[in-house]
């Protein structure tokens, strides 16, 4: 079960991350990869809360929960792409714009991260019974 639900999550979070950097790249006309930053960040975050607020709730089935976490978030967010994008700035000598994508993929999710976390837990805490107090 967990398996069907991770592989539908896994098709809508590829398409959500392809339609986010087809939208992002239409408007945004620099060398700098925001389109995946963006991702990664809004992944970042929304992984956080999901842990606290819905994860450790037990709220929905576990099933479903991986298939959203690994499945959705898991294909939505994208390393490898973030990897590719630095080296491709480094090799165009855009050194100034390697390194502020690397800081603010790092630090930037990190933060988010904890955001997400900080989130959750605070709209977690109002719940009771797994319904909205």
């Amino acid at each position: 079960m967990k398996v069907l639900f991770v592989g539908i999550g896994g098709i809508i979070g590829s398409l959500l991350r392809y339609y986010t950097g087809v939208f992002t790249h239409t408007w945004w006309g620099s060398e700098f990869p925001l389109g995946t930053l963006l991702i990664n960040l809004i992944g970042s975050f929304f992984l956080g809360w999901f842990t606290y607020r819905i994860i450790k709730r037990n709220v929905l089935h576990p099933a479903i929960a991986t298939g959203i976490g690994t499945g959705i978030v898991g294909a939505f967010t994208t390393f490898s792409t973030f990897s590719v994008e630095t080296v491709t700035l480094m090799k165009a000598q855009l050194w100034g714009f390697a390194l502020l994508y690397v800081l603010i993929s790092a630090i930037g999710g990190l933060l988010m991260s904890w955001a997400g976390c900080k989130l959750g837990s605070q709209s977690a805490d109002k719940m009771k019974g797994g319904l909205p107090s």
